[in-house]
Formats: structure tokens, C-alpha cells, sequence
């Protein structure tokens, strides 16, 4: 075990996870995607025994019953039903020269949301979902929308229920740039980040199952499955990219800009690692 992971006293974290977390961090590559993958899931599971990969995607409702009962209850009529509505309806009308959303999107946009984000060899870079909808508005002479909330995250509502129950199968082609994409995500994950110098695996995975300020913290594996979410605090459905910015900006860092390569990177990489986990959005958080 690395002289730093003995500073954090954590006999769960075994020798090679914790390799892989402090190589990724200094930006060095031990690993592919799908051995990353591996690793990573096979480090929750033996953590917590008790839950399944599927567990998981309930997230922080997997580490307290009493939570959990109460969004069981939120769950008998959740309030993501309106967004999905609007969604549909805002997916399906027209732009102004007769073309709709659906005719920038494979199966027309329906049971894919599941495989976003994906590497768009054209471009070289990683296309969310939220940006995948913009970039077919710009190319319909549509203006752009926030790609954190509003329009954009209800129509993702809407299309990701219609890949609920699919598993995540977000791929990493064998290409330099997709790589690329992949690791630099890896790399902001696992980066310090602001004044407190906090990284994402943090909370999501050294202090996951953990209570901070009365809330239990999430699992990395899983969470990505649940997003879009509607979030009691906003009021409204909120993309993965958002939920980033409010993280970043409770640690105190500078939060990453919208639908940027560095975005669209940290989603690929988080996502991924959720690989073969039923989606279950869009979802409903406290």
C-alpha cells in the first residue's frame, strides 16, 4: 500500500485499488477502461457486501432506511412525471424548418440515452446528452439552451425513461482521442480541487456510505444511472453536469464551465464506471 494511502487509514482500500486512485490522480495510466472497471466494481462490492451493483443506483437511499422509505413514498408519484410530459412534448415539436429532435438522434432518440455520453469520432471529443441536444439545435438554426436545467434537462428526462431498466453502456472506442477523453476525465475525478482541496473520490468513494451534515454519502459506481434528476433543493430536473457544479462549488473550487471538454470528460469517465448498471432515471433526490 502507497505511503499516502496508509495517511488515510482505510484497510478497505486495497493495495491495488488504491494504486490506481493515487496514479490516477498524479495523471499517470496503470489501467484501461475496462480494467478500471473492473477494479472499481469489484471495490464497492467487497466494501459493501450486503448491496448490489444495483443497489448502488439508489444511491445515499442505500445506507439508511429511513431515507430510503421516504423516497419510496416521494416515488409513488414522482415529481419528474410533469418534466417527462414537457419533455416529450418539447421533443417532439418542431424547430422552425420542420425538423425535430429526433432527426439528429439514432432510433430517433428513443431507448438510447443509455449509451451517453459517447466519443464522436468526427469531432474527437465526448457528446453528452444535454450537448447532443444543443449541438442538433445549432445545426437547425435553433438557438443554444443551458445544458444544467430547464428545457434541455426535461427533454433528457424524457429520453432516458425511455432507456430505464437498460443497462449503461457507455463505450470507449480503441482511438487515441477517445482514450484521451477518458483519462482526462479519470484525472479530474481524482484531482484536489479549491482551497480544501477535495477531490471527487472523497466523498463518493473513501467516505462513501459515510455521514456528512446528517446526509449519508453516495457510491461513485451507480450514481451517473439516476440523472436527470429532480432534486427537492432545485425544484426541477438537473442534469449529472449541474449536480458537478454544485459539488465543485461546496468544496470551494471553481466549478468547470457547461458542456465543456472537461464536463463532457469527467461524465464519460463517471459514467463508465457505472457500465452494465440499470439506468433508473430520470430520478427523484431530496
Amino acid at each position: 500500500m502507497t505511503r499516502a494511502c496508509r495517511h488515510l487509514h482505510l484497510p478497505l482500500l486495497t493495495s491495488l485499488a488504491c494504486a490506481l486512485l493515487f496514479a490516477a490522480s498524479a495523471g499517470v495510466t496503470r489501467a484501461g477502461p475496462q480494467e478500471d472497471l473492473q477494479i472499481y466494481q469489484d471495490f464497492f462490492k467487497k466494501r459493501f457486501p450486503t448491496l448490489s451493483v444495483e443497489d448502488l443506483s439508489n444511491g445515499a437511499y442505500s445506507f439508511s432506511e429511513d431515507k430510503k422509505k421516504q423516497w419510496l413514498d416521494i416515488m409513488e408519484f414522482p415529481p419528474y412525471e410533469v418534466a417527462i410530459e414537457e419533455g416529450k412534448t418539447l421533443f417532439e415539436t418542431p424547430f422552425a424548418n420542420g425538423k425535430t429532435y429526433g432527426s439528429c438522434l439514432d432510433q430517433g432518440g428513443i431507448g438510447i440515452a443509455h449509451t451517453y455520453p459517447r466519443f464522436d469520432k468526427a469531432t474527437g471529443k465526448v457528446v453528452a446528452l444535454a450537448g447532443a441536444l444543443n449541438a442538433c439545435r445549432a445545426a437547425n438554426g435553433e438557438k443554444t439552451l443551458s445544458t444544467f436545467k430547464g428545457d434541455l434537462a426535461n427533454i433528457a428526462a424524457y429520453l432516458t425513461s425511455t432507456s430505464r431498466g437498460k443497462p449503461i453502456t457507455v463505450t470507449v472506442p480503441d482511438d487515441p482521442k477517445a482514450l484521451a477523453a477518458y483519462e482526462d476525465g479519470k484525472r479530474i475525478y481524482f484531482t484536489r480541487r479549491g482551497p480544501r482541496e477535495f477531490a471527487c473520490y472523497h466523498c463518493h468513494w473513501v467516505a462513501a456510505g459515510a455521514r456528512i451534515r446528517g446526509n449519508e454519502l453516495s457510491t461513485a459506481v451507480g450514481q451517473a444511472t439516476h440523472f436527470p434528476t429532480y432534486r427537492s433543493k432545485w425544484g426541477e430536473m438537473g442534469t449529472l453536469q449541474r449536480r458537478y457544479k454544485g459539488c465543485m462549488e461546496n468544496t470551494g473550487a471553481v466549478a468547470l464551465k457547461e458542456n465543456s471538454d472537461g464536463m463532457n470528460n469527467l461524465e464519460y469517465f463517471h459514467t463508465y464506471m457505472s457500465n452494465g448498471i440499470p439506468m433508473n432515471a430520470p430520478g427523484t433526490r431530496f
